[in-house]
């Protein structure tokens, strides 16, 4: 049968299955449109109204009784005209008003613009949003141990793809068997200081870029939210560079 091709037209699962039983067997009572469409009586007749609104269907009298019958196929074609004019109409509609549902996503200039993100899938499209850095650089507060616990190919993955990049990223983390030698890295556009966790416990990390900061705890189920505000960013950064400079 066609049903699954009507459905593709636009038409519901039990509107085809009412037009095709009419369509197959001729004018028919409602009654009988419901027992071959599989549907119950009250049902079909709120699909033969609803076919007869879209000009599918129409009603005659013969004695008593009122039958249904199937207009010509062609009508589909008058029908799928009456879409897409609602859709021109809508996508009218949804122009005139997308610059106000833009200002509205973006906080109307003046809040701080906040995505959440969960699971190691939000964690790693936070990574995803660190490569776009339009200034080319990254400040961040790092557990190390925990990140490579989330991500244990982070040098191999994300930083090759950070470098191919070109976003020089400041990093400063803790580890808890100490520094790394090979931390500082030029190749890898990567300078670090190591810090002690047990003065400077960091449990959660926090990365500064452009006018965001995205802060992440990587707990079983990574939880992260960005937060883009030019302030927020400008005063996080202030911060790092407080604690870069003094170490």
């Amino acid at each position: 049968m066609l049903e699954k091709e009507l459905q593709n037209l636009g038409l519901s699962e039990k509107e085809s299955k009412v037009y095709m039983a009419v369509l197959d067997s001729g004018p028919e009572t409602a009654q009988n449109i419901a027992k071959k469409a599989d549907i119950n009586r009250p049902t079909a007749y709120l699909q033969i109204e609803s076919l007869k609104s879209k000009g599918l269907m129409s009603e005659f009298q013969r004695g008593k009784k009122t039958f249904y019958s199937a207009e010509s196929p062609n009508r589909l074609l008058n029908m799928l005209s009456m879409i897409e004019k609602d859709l021109d109409l809508k996508k009218t509609e949804m122009n005139r008003i997308l610059p106000q549902l833009n200002d509205i996503f973006a906080g109307a200039g003046d809040r701080p613009k906040v995505r959440f993100f969960e699971g190691l899938a939000g964690a790693k499209a936070m990574q995803e949003d660190f490569l776009t850095a339009g200034d080319k650089k990254i400040e961040a507060f790092t557990n190390l141990d925990k990140l490579l616990e989330i991500f244990p190919k982070h040098e191999t993955d994300y930083t090759k793809r950070r470098v191919a990049a070109g976003i020089e990223t400041m990093v400063l983390y803790t580890r808890k068997d100490g520094p790394i030698q090979s931390a500082n890295d030029p190749s890898k556009l990567r300078s670090t200081k190591h810090i002690s966790s047990d003065t400077f416990p960091i449990t959660a990390d926090i990365s500064i870029f452009d006018n965001k900061v995205a802060i992440a705890t990587y707990k079983a189920k990574p939880v992260g939210v960005v937060i883009e505000d030019k302030d927020i960013a400008a005063t996080m950064k202030a911060i790092f560079y407080l604690i870069w400079n003094s170490n």
